[in-house]
């Protein structure tokens, strides 16, 4: 999976604060009020036994920046932190699904991704990222429904687009096996195992075989 923590954040925009001070231009203070602002900084962070308080921006920063050093776990505990401060910030709960999915946790990365598009319904990437975490979760139903909503709000999104093509096959796939009768169990498909799969399913297959035999 291609995790991209830069190219999936929503940019965020600075609060535009009016002026306090009648006749400075809008935004503008003055030195004054700089001054003030220095002192009150310095005795935050000067006096002995004091640090500046985390901010669940820069908690989420510190994650962001574990996150490419492929530092997951770190990363997952500075995002859990932010969102004690920040419960509804969606690109939060949406790069902790990311994370989640990297680390086999598909069960919480569904969770969390599924805030993610309560939160912000209009995020295309919030809807892949439940879809694959849908995907990894056995939901290849709900994660094309998932993909779908995903184009709809971009309907050029590449992504997407071959995200719901995989779907759509272990779809097709599981159809045809319940058509031709075989067991779900015998004939299921586990990623990353290869040609070791399919021997054990031989095998699963040549043991059943010989139980059913007459002794």
């Amino acid at each position: 999976m291609k995790i991209a923590w830069g190219k999936n954040a929503k940019t965020k925009r600075q609060p535009v604060v009016a002026s306090t001070k009648p006749g400075l231009p809008f935004g503008a203070e003055s030195d004054t009020d700089d001054a003030e602002k220095d002192e009150i900084a310095g005795a935050n962070t000067n006096c002995p036994g004091t640090k500046p308080l985390d901010t669940a921006e820069s908690l989420q920063r510190q994650g962001d920046k574990l996150a490419e050093e492929r530092k997951y776990h770190e990363a997952l505990s500075r995002w859990e932190a932010a969102l004690t401060l920040a419960p509804d910030n969606a690109i939060l709960h949406e790069q902790k699904a990311q994370i989640l999915l990297e680390v086999g946790d598909a069960w919480h990365a569904l969770t969390a991704a599924t805030r993610a598009t309560e939160l912000d319904p209009s995020w295309p990437e919030a809807w892949v990222t439940l879809g694959r975490a849908q995907l990894n979760f056995g939901e290849s139903d709900s994660a094309i429904l998932s993909f779908d909503k995903a184009l709809a709000i971009k309907p050029d999104y590449d992504d997407a687009k071959a995200d719901r093509k995989t779907a759509a096959c272990l779809v097709k796939k599981r159809g045809q096996l319940h058509s031709s009768g075989l067991s779900a169990n015998k004939r299921r498909f586990t990623v990353g195992l290869g040609e070791n799969s399919e021997k054990g399913v031989e095998g699963e297959e040549e043991a059943d075989e010989t139980v059913a035999q007459p002794g």
